[in-house]
């Protein structure tokens, strides 16, 4: 018969594994790192250009990515802790301080187009869901600058509630995104049902796109989707001129990733204003 400490190493094996027991130590490290950045607001909103791929001199919008910071101002990796803190309170801490910087910035700057990420869990945040309807309210208009973009992992999760959510939303002008999409799997009905505005093509297809046969099958079939859907189209991750071309010619409407533009914590949002008056007075001359 084994004695207690091999009826232990049977049981509970990780406490024997010292790389187990580092593993965890790093995470519980990596989150309290990340509390403490959100309790003592160190960040910010670093925003990446999505351009028009007729006319990439035209920004149709900037998405806003979450940069949260360590005591020495280093940006926390987010692939340290976002997977962890998805199902956890701290994640709606996330969303609710990039929506506060999002909704900062259409304020400072109007005229502009914010694209703020999110979980659908953060719909029933009541922190999140308060700040939203209070900016709605105290800046009339905002909403038509504001996009949400939620991911297809979290969407197809939460359909009952996301759903309304949205619906309520619309009439104040808030645009929402169906991010990674291509990577997951919406069924036909909930598409539908969801009717979101814009379909974000997921970076694992885009990349490379214009030499994968495999991936453009996949990425032609999503964009027929999307497109009988009414869903404007744009897609991530893009870095080569050839990838851009490619998603031009298959009704791409805007693209985004290093080749357009590195995220950056003080765009200049003036730009974005100059180039799009430029084009609606072009249009106006036709």
């Amino acid at each position: 018969m084994a004695g207690p400490l091999g009826n232990a190493a049977l049981v509970e094996p990780e406490l024997a594994s010292p790389l187990a027991c580092a593993l965890s130590s790093m995470e519980r490290e990596v989150l309290t790192t990340v509390r403490t950045a959100l309790s003592q607001r160190r960040m910010r909103l670093a925003y990446q250009p999505a351009v028009y791929a007729a006319d990439p001199s035209i920004i149709g919008f900037y998405e806003g990515y979450i940069r949260l910071l360590d005591a020495q101002d280093r940006v926390i990796p987010a692939r340290d802790f976002m997977p962890v803190v998805e199902m956890q309170e701290l994640g709606r801490e996330i969303d609710l301080a990039a929506l506060q910087l999002g909704l900062q910035t259409l304020q400072e700057h109007p005229g502009i187009r914010v694209a703020v990420n999110m979980s659908a869990r953060s719909v029933g945040y009541a922190p999140w869901t308060q700040l939203l309807w209070r900016s709605l309210l105290n800046h009339p208009g905002i909403g038509r600058g504001l996009i949400l973009e939620i991911s297809e992992a979290t969407a197809v999760q939460m359909p009952d509630v996301l759903i309304p959510f949205m619906n309520e939303l619309r009439p104040q002008g808030i645009a929402f995104t169906l991010d990674d999409y291509a990577a997951g799997a919406t069924s036909l009905q909930l598409l539908a049902a969801f009717r979101f505005d814009i379909a974000k093509l997921d970076g694992r297809f885009v990349r490379g796109i214009d030499r994968y046969a495999g991936h453009q099958k996949i990425l032609r079939g999503a964009i027929a989707l999307a497109q009988e859907f009414g869903m404007f189209l744009t897609a991530e991750s893009v870095e080569t001129h050839a990838e851009a071309e490619w998603l031009r010619d298959q009704g791409v409407g805007c693209l985004q990733g290093f080749f357009f533009g590195a995220p950056d914590v003080s765009p200049d949002f003036a730009a974005f204003l100059a180039a799009r008056l430029s084009a609606d007075r072009a249009l106006d001359r036709r």
